[in-house]
């Protein structure tokens, strides 16, 4: 009745999280998105034009700390689209 129970949510979890074997920082990255690099990476580089768009038109209304904020966010995005393909193209090779 009390017996113990391999299958706890621990171990599922950690399975789950675990289930497509990734290597050094790629662990960081969630496995649904592991799954679908490219697609995640092209989504990230098109939000990240939108912020940097974002960026340069709060400039040209002089408003500096939206500006900062949004190019900093583009460049985020930018950064972690490129990862994830630069991921992508390495795995296909």
């Amino acid at each position: 009745m009390n017996a113990s129970n391999d299958n706890t949510a621990a171990n599922r979890l950690r399975g789950w999280w675990a289930s497509p074997p990734r290597t050094g920082l790629q662990r960081l990255i969630n496995p649904i998105v592991y799954r679908h690099l490219r697609a995640f990476g092209v989504m990230h580089i098109a939000g990240g034009c939108v912020a940097a768009a974002a960026g340069l038109i709060c400039l040209a209304y002089h408003v500096y700390g939206w500006a900062a904020f949004f190019l900093v966010l583009g460049a985020g995005n930018l950064a972690g689209g490129y990862w994830y393909l630069t991921i992508d193209r390495s795995a296909s090779a």
